[in-house]
């Protein structure tokens, strides 16, 4: 078992102190937006402090690390990388490829002779990226497209409110009430008229703020919106905004995002657990790149993005199971009214972080004692681990 030191992520739509309560330091002034706790090759954690890596380490004894069969299946690779993620403003409007289109979005770009650090590039490896992320505070969150009825709804009340330019689009919704229909409306929007574009805003901005007025219906997420709107004004990302899902999640609640859904967190403080990748398609509140063709043509507007509450594995342990073979979620509590002492969840290699309290991991080769906001990656030839103590915590594990 190995205590990691990990690289806080200051993007510009991290919260001010967040990540810096966690582990029990002073904010130093710079946002906060997520806490890397893996072996990405651009932000590995390092071992005890020091200066090798978990990458390293990883690449060092792939088969001791990993265990042989997630070696095998994952190239030497630790398929997963968990953080923590603390919202202040929105995030991107966003979707992740499959496998495949990653594979083959960073040949063309590799061919094409585009820079690792490109702006331009949308694929900076070849890994797929889905996700799950689970709520540490109440969570607000886009996941996923609305469904025709609901997106038709939606537009129908900016139109009566003043924002006429929307209704051919809620007639095709109402027309065909089918997925493909929802993505066109979408791709549309995304790719409105630029000499036309900046009066669609404010009519959507002006009818939405009529529409918070009376709490009428989707009151809720015409403010949503507008909040939004401070921090992006103008952009054509508010509008498709409001043919996305909003979820508000409660802490130990969470949303699984699979290639291909349309999302963006817009609040809140989360653990998120995702494939160890950095692939992400934009096109809209943010001033990175966007290239809205391929998210389009990666975007798949069927795609249900439920809120999970986990099963329970027994006293303590509740798991997150998603079809991604990268990971696997557990949330565990330890208290006087479930239990002191279990086995740590998962196989294979894990990182642990603990959120509050203390934990002692006993293993074949040793202990580890964690405190809040500490971490620790969990080598597959360690075996079964034993966990004691009064803590809450979640462990990251392959998802196979």
């Amino acid at each position: 078992m190995y205590r990691l030191t990990n690289t806080t992520q200051h993007y510009a739509w991290g919260s001010p102190s967040a990540i810096s309560d966690l582990l029990g330091r002073e904010p130093d002034g710079r946002p906060e937006a997520e806490l890397w706790m893996g072996a990405h090759p651009s932000a590995p954690s390092r071992i005890d402090g020091g200066e090798a890596t978990l990458l390293d380490f990883v690449s060092a004894d792939p088969i001791g690390m990993l265990g042989p069969q997630i070696a095998a299946r994952f190239k030497n690779r630790l398929p997963f990388l968990l953080k923590v993620l603390s919202a202040a403003k929105a995030l991107s409007i966003q979707t992740h490829p499959t496998r495949a289109q990653a594979e083959a979005g960073y040949a063309a770009e590799q061919e094409r002779g585009l820079a690792p650090g490109d702006p331009a590039r949308n694929y900076v490896d070849d890994w797929p990226k889905p996700e799950i992320l689970m709520a540490l505070t109440e969570f607000e969150a886009l996941a996923g497209c609305r469904d025709p009825e609901d997106a038709a709804s939606v537009l129908a009340v900016l139109v009566e409110l003043g924002a006429k330019d929307l209704d051919p689009i809620r007639a095709a919704l109402v027309e065909r009430p089918e997925a493909a229909t929802v993505a066109a409306a979408v791709g549309r929007l995304l790719e409105w008229p630029d000499d036309s574009r900046e009066q669609l805003v404010a009519d959507v901005v002006d009818a939405a703020a009529l529409g918070t007025q009376n709490a009428g219906l989707h009151a809720d997420d015409f403010a949503a919106m507008l909040r939004v709107a401070r921090d992006f004004p103008g952009d054509i990302g508010l509008v498709a905004m409001l043919l996305m899902k909003r979820v508000v999640l409660k802490p130990g609640e969470a949303i699984f995002l699979e290639a291909g859904g349309l999302h963006a967190y817009l609040q809140g403080t989360g653990v998120e657990l995702l494939a160890n990748s950095d692939n992400v398609l934009r096109a809209g509140l943010t001033p990175k790149h966007i290239d809205v063709a391929e998210l389009l043509r990666v975007m798949d507007a069927s795609l249900p993005v439920p809120v999970r509450r986990g099963k329970a594995l027994g006293a303590g342990v509740v798991e997150f199971d998603t079809p991604a073979p990268e990971f696997r979620l557990h949330h565990v509590v330890l208290d006087t009214k479930t239990t002191l002492r279990t086995t740590l969840p998962g196989t294979g290699p894990r990182i642990v972080l603990a959120l509050s309290g203390e934990v002692e991991l006993r293993g074949n080769r040793g202990s580890l004692t964690l405190t809040q906001g500490e971490s620790c990656f969990v080598a597959a030839r360690e075996g079964t681990v034993e966990i004691s103590g009064l803590a809450e915590m979640v462990v990251a594990a392959p998802g196979v």
